[in-house]
């Protein structure tokens, strides 16, 4: 670790022209902390993590890395949606408790814009129904599941989230930024990914024909990927105005934040709608290189989801037969048992990596259930299949927490594993707080937190070639590695999203564990 500080030190000028941000970088004076400051941290780490306030204040401060599973309408808080429903002269549903289009007729509706001021009552009922919050406090546990209270929330901030996306972009950004995420993964798809699956309606579907399925798709695809790009600019723009980047020193922190995406199809939709979201996905991904990969959301557990399973595992080996390139991170085993038959458990994960194709898997919750599971662990851990943890949302939706839930499982067998938020404006949560459930409940110290913010950007799906040696965390690659070449390991830098990425959180990770020490809480 000791070459680490000589490497700070000669690359420093390199940097400046190699990395974004360079006279920053060059200010490091390490790439990663001394081995004392290390332990020194750790043991402070141990003499607060029971004292949650003072270990909030800890877990706050520390770099964190990527945030792999983060859904962009599931990102803002209720009172966000509340606002930007304000601004946008809409309403508040007694009735369904949901942002509703004007004109606002009361009784029915009441304008959003200062309803906390005229009904506080009615404002209290949207906030709770437009996220988690009520749950937590006890409201309602015995009259709605966690599962239909988490996801029924979409629906109604949804003639919202429709029409900000640059907002979204905006507040997520702003989170991660907040707490020391320095990249983000988001589930996030234009508008032409409606537009594609509408298509369907109007071409043939034979399920034993997926080529000429996507033949009839073909013409209109490269329009509607166009469309998709020019979405996306318009997004980032928006989000960059908002925020006040300017492109300088004083722009906020959280300009700074790394944005890549992941495009998605919604896996309740009929076959046909499906196929025609999957066929779009895997075109923008191929011609727009901001989304990284490619996703499948909704419910599980749905009739559809859980019917048309097999066919769609189908579907993606099908598209990935086709491109290679495109990566999958397919939420799977976000499930338990009783809410669907144990027959269901059984062969998710596994058919999302064998079938599918998966590099990552989303949630993985129901990993004990599945068929020859220690095979499947065996398999992950030897292929590297990463399992993004979602503590909050698996103890919302599914119940699952503390010894029950299989985060100790993936990493007794050797299964890498990351930590994200899912959705923290729905969920109430935020990545700080999924770091301190993993302290607190899993039982988790600084050297495996440490090591999980390591591997959030090792599996991210950034493009290049990694700063550790062939996959091994904390073993930097030969040219920035204990025998530094600097003009080498500058060119790795440079060419190398990943690598970048990664530097930066060990500059980051070094800062901290210096400065934490420092601190008196």
């Amino acid at each position: 670790m000791r070459g680490g500080a000589i490497l700070g030190t000669a690359l420093g000028a390199i940097l400046l022209a190699a990395l974004p941000g360079g006279a920053a970088a060059a200010q490091a004076q390490t790439a990663s902390s001394p081995p004392a400051d290390e332990a020194a941290v750790a043991a402070l780490f141990d003499r607060v993590v029971d004292r949650p306030a003072r270990l909030r204040v800890f877990l706050q401060a520390m770099p964190k890395g990527g945030d792999l599973h983060n859904h962009l309408w599931g990102q803002p808080y209720a009172e966000q949606f509340m606002a930007w429903g304000a601004q946008a002269g809409l309403c508040a549903s007694r009735r369904a408790l949901a942002i509703a289009p004007p004109p606002c007729h009361a009784p029915d509706s009441e304008p959003l814009k200062d309803l906390g001021q005229r009904d506080e009552a009615l404002w209290t009922a949207m906030i709770e129904a437009l996220s988690t919050r009520g749950r937590a406090q006890g409201l309602g546990v015995n009259t709605v599941t966690g599962h239909d209270d988490f996801f029924g929330s979409f629906d109604r901030f949804g003639a919202v989230a429709m029409h900000e996306p640059g907002a979204m972009l905006a507040s997520a950004r702003a989170s991660a930024a907040a707490g020391q995420v320095s990249y983000l993964e988001l589930m996030q798809n234009p508008a032409a990914a409606t537009r594609a699956a509408r298509i369907a309606d109007d071409t043939p579907w034979n399920p034993d024909d997926f080529a000429g399925a996507l033949r009839a798709l073909a013409p209109a695809l490269p329009a509607l990927v166009e469309q998709g790009v020019a979405e996306t600019d318009a997004m980032e723009r928006d989000a960059a105005r908002r925020l006040g980047c300017r492109g300088d020193a004083s722009a906020p922190g959280a300009c700074a934040v790394t944005v890549r995406y992941q495009a998605f199809a919604l896996r309740g939709l009929p076959p046909a709608q499906v196929f025609a979201q999957l066929a779009y996905a895997f075109a923008l991904v191929e011609r727009d290189p901001r989304y990284v990969g490619i996703n499948f959301v909704a419910p599980e557990d749905g009739p559809v989801a859980i019917g048309d399973f097999d066919l769609h595992m189908c579907m993606f080996r099908f598209f990935a037969a086709r491109h290679r390139q495109v990566k999958l991170s397919l939420h799977a085993g976000e499930l338990d048992l009783g809410l669907v038959p144990p027959s269901d458990l059984a062969h998710h994960i596994r058919d999302s990596i064998e079938i599918a194709g998966a590099r990552r898997i989303g949630h993985g919750v129901a990993i004990a259930y599945e068929a020859d599971a220690p095979g499947l662990l065996a398999r992950m851990a030897r292929d590297r299949i990463a399992v993004e943890i979602n503590l909050t949302s698996n103890d919302t939706i599914l119940g699952v927490r503390g010894a029950r839930h299989p985060l100790a499982l993936y990493r007794a067998a050797g299964v890498p594993v990351v930590l994200s938020t899912d959705d923290e404006g729905v969920s109430r949560s935020d990545m700080t707080n999924e770091y301190l459930r993993a302290a607190t409940e899993q039982g988790l110290r600084y050297a495996d937190l440490k090591q999980i913010a390591r591997a959030s950007l090792e599996y991210a799906f950034l493009p290049g070639a990694s700063l550790w040696r062939d996959g091994r965390i904390g073993e930097r690659a030969a040219p920035c590695g204990d025998a530094p070449a600097p003009p080498a390991c500058a060119a790795l830098l440079a060419a190398s999203d990943k690598a970048r990425a990664q530097w930066r959180l060990e500059q980051e990770l070094s800062r901290f564990e210096q400065s934490i020490l420092t601190q008196r809480f």
